[in-house]
C-alpha cells in the first residue's frame, strides 16, 4: 500500500498546481515589490532591494518549512476536505487583493473558513425543509480537528518567518513628525507561501480531474492535494528598530501557534475544542498586531534628526558601509576627524579623505566604535548610506 501511496505522490505531484491561490500571491508578492521600490525612491531617490525580491524570498524562505509540515501532515494522517480547502482559499484570495496582510495570517482565514463551514452546515438544516441541498452536509467539529493541527503548524512557521526575515526586509521612508521633523519609520509588508502536501477524501478532485493520483484504504479512497498556505504579515516600526521590534512579534506568534496546537489536543475527548482553539488563535493573533501597532504609534521615533550627528536611516546592500557594518538606527559623530550634523556635512568631510573614509559611530548602547573603509573608483559615492535630512 505505501508503495502505491509513494508512486501516487510522484506521479501527481507535477498536476497539484490547481488552487487559484498560488497565482494570485505570487502576482501580488511581485506587485508588493514593486510599490515597496517606488516608496524608497520617493524617499531616497534609490532602491534598498531588488523589486523582485519578495516574490523570490515567498519561496526560498520556506521550504523546509514546507516539507516538515508536508511530511508530518501525510504521517499523521491528517485530512482536509474540499470543503474547508475552498472556503478557505477564497477568503485568503481576498486578503491578498485586498491588501489586508494586518490579518493574513493562516489562523485567521483557517478560523474564517470553520465559520463558513458552519454557516453552510446551518442553512442546509434550514433548508433541508425546502428538499434544497445548497450545502454539503458535513460535520464542520470534525473537520477542525485536523485543520487546527496544521493552522497551529503554520502559525509557529509565521512566527519563525517574522523573527527570522521581517527585519530584514523592513523597508525605511521618510514622513513628518508631529513637530514637523523628517523621520524614518520602516514598513514590513510580506507574503509567505506555504505548499504542504495534504490528503483529501472522496472522490470530488477525480470529478473534475480524472487524472488525479488516488489510493484506497479499504472503502474509502484519498487523493493527495498540494494546498498552498498564504501567510500575509504586516507591521510598521516607528518608535522601535525593526531589529528589535519584530523578533519580539515573531516570539508572541509562536507562542499563538503551540497554544493552538495544545489546545486542539484536548478535542481528541472534546471535539469542540478544536474549534475553539482557533477561534483563540485568531483573537490572540490580531490582538498581537493591534497590541504592537498602538505600541509603535506612542512614543518618539527611533530614527530621527539628531544634535549629536547624522542619523543612519537604512544601508544598501554590498556597499561600503555594509562592508563598514554600519546598521540601521546608528549616528555617524565624525567623518576623517570632522563632526557631522546633516548629511551635507557627511559628505563633504568623505572628500577631506575619499579613498580612505574613516567613522566615529555612536551604536545603539550609545558606546563609541570607530569604523573605516578603503573607498574604490566602482563603490558607490554616497557610501550607500541612507540617511535622515
Amino acid at each position: 500500500m505505501w508503495q502505491e501511496v509513494g508512486l501516487e505522490i510522484v506521479k501527481g505531484f507535477g498536476k497539484l498546481f490547481i488552487n487559484p491561490l498560488f497565482y494570485v500571491a505570487i502576482l501580488f508578492a511581485i506587485l508588493l515589490g514593486y510599490v515597496r521600490v517606488k516608496r524608497e525612491r520617493r524617499s531616497f531617490r534609490t532602491r534598498i532591494l531588488w523589486g523582485w525580491t519578495e516574490a523570490k524570498t515567498m519561496f526560498s524562505d520556506i521550504w523546509i518549512y514546507a516539507l516538515v509540515l508536508s511530511i508530518l501532515s501525510i504521517g499523521i494522517g491528517l485530512t482536509l476536505t474540499t470543503d474547508w480547502i475552498v472556503a478557505y482559499s477564497i477568503i485568503s484570495v481576498l486578503f491578498v487583493v485586498l491588501f489586508m496582510y494586518q490579518v493574513g495570517s493562516p489562523v485567521i482565514a483557517g478560523t474564517l473558513a470553520i465559520g463558513a463551514l458552519w454557516i453552510g452546515f446551518e442553512m442546509d438544516v434550514a433548508f433541508s425543509v425546502l428538499n434544497f441541498e445548497w450545502f454539503p452536509n458535513i460535520n464542520w467539529i470534525s473537520v477542525s480537528l485536523p485543520v487546527a493541527f496544521i493552522i497551529g503548524a503554520a502559525v509557529i512557521v509565521e512566527g519563525l518567518l517574522i523573527r527570522k526575515t521581517a527585519a530584514e526586509s523592513a523597508s525605511p521612508f521618510l514622513e513628518k513628525s508631529s513637530r514637523g521633523l523628517t523621520v524614518a519609520s520602516y514598513l514590513s509588508k510580506r507574503l509567505w507561501m506555504i505548499p504542504i502536501l495534504v490528503i483529501v477524501p472522496g472522490n470530488v478532485i477525480p470529478d473534475f480531474f480524472p487524472y488525479w493520483p488516488q489510493f484506497t484504504l479499504g472503502s474509502e479512497s484519498f487523493g493527495f492535494v498540494l494546498f498552498p498556505i498564504v501567510i500575509g504579515f504586516q507591521q510598521k516600526a516607528r518608535s522601535t528598530l525593526p531589529v528589535n521590534l519584530f523578533p519580539k512579534i515573531g516570539k508572541a506568534v509562536m507562542l499563538v501557534g503551540i497554544m493552538i496546537i495544545s489546545l486542539s489536543l484536548l478535542a481528541i475527548w472534546m471535539p469542540i475544542m478544536a474549534v475553539v482553539s482557533l477561534a483563540i488563535g485568531a483573537l490572540g493573533r490580531i490582538g498581537i498586531w493591534i497590541y504592537f501597532d498602538t505600541k509603535e504609534r506612542k512614543g518618539n521615533y527611533a530614527v530621527a534628526p539628531q544634535s549629536l550627528g547624522v542619523m543612519i536611516a537604512g544601508v544598501l546592500p554590498e556597499s561600503p558601509a555594509d562592508k563598514m557594518g554600519l546598521v540601521i538606527g546608528e549616528c555617524i559623530r565624525k567623518v576623517n576627524g570632522q563632526s557631522v550634523t546633516n548629511e551635507q556635512e557627511l559628505y563633504e568631510a568623505i572628500q577631506i579623505n575619499a579613498a580612505h573614509c574613516r567613522l566615529e559611530v555612536l551604536d545603539h548602547q550609545g558606546e563609541v566604535r570607530l569604523r573605516q573603509h578603503v573607498i574604490y573608483r566602482h563603490d558607490h559615492h554616497r557610501l550607500g548610506l541612507l540617511v535622515v535630512r
